[in-house]
């Protein structure tokens, strides 16, 4: 296992913290597509017992982020541009959906959330990009007022948050983004619910066009 982990605070109840250490790793691309990972390795780096390890993997492997490896151990999961496909498909839906019924209360975001959005776009700390880009999205889709455009969502992004990582090492695509989230949310907030709904599926349609090829570039590279 080729990332360097960084170990956890001392309390009795870790296995929260060791999968979003290790949701950050795989998403961030320090845990790239195939790299093996065991109980034993993590718990070390973590300085944790090998119980709440053992948890967060089998959370992570219901999620389809890791397989099992070969004879023993488990493998950080391949990247699937198709699968990336279906999974931008619905999200586009969703957006589309949670940005309307948004726009039909005239909802207008926290500036602090789009602040930090810009400003970590221009940093190098691509899980915080992630995080940010996250917090826009979920924020609309609480603003929706439908809890499950959220619950739906979330399973999804799970996913969506390690083909970002892998957009994301470039810089030309991170001001764009903030900008089409500020068109989305400027339409949400006059209440035009038809751009809302445009802007939405024209931005994650934009992302699917530009994560795919580099999803892509990164399989071959791997090869």
């Amino acid at each position: 296992m080729a990332a360097n982990l960084v170990k956890l605070q001392a309390r009795t109840d870790y296995v929260d913290e060791v999968y979003r250490v290790l949701l950050d790793a795989i998403s961030d691309g320090s845990l790239t597509p195939g790299t093996r990972i065991t109980q034993e390795e993590i718990a070390e780096q973590l300085a944790v017992s090998r119980s709440p390890v053992l948890q967060a993997l089998r959370l992570l492997k219901k999620d389809g982020l890791v397989i099992d490896a070969p004879g023993r151990g488990l493998l950080v999961a391949p990247l699937d541009p198709g699968w990336i496909g279906h999974l931008y498909e619905i999200r586009g839906a969703l957006d589309s959906l949670a940005a309307r019924l948004a726009a039909q209360k005239r909802w207008k975001i926290d500036q602090q959330i789009m602040t930090n959005g810009r400003k970590v776009a221009k940093g190098r700390d691509v899980t915080a990009m992630i995080e940010a880009d996250v917090a826009f999205h979920f924020a609309i889709y609480a603003a929706s007022g439908n809890p499950l455009i959220a619950e739906t969502a979330r399973s999804h992004w799970v996913h969506l948050r390690r083909v970002m990582g892998a957009v994301l090492q470039s810089s030309t695509q991170r001001k764009s983004i903030w900008d089409e989230h500020a068109a989305i949310a400027s339409a949400i907030a006059d209440g035009d619910e038809a751009l809302a709904m445009e802007l939405s599926e024209r931005h994650v349609r934009m992302a699917r066009e530009n994560l795919i090829p580099r999803v892509e570039e990164v399989i071959a590279h791997q090869q």
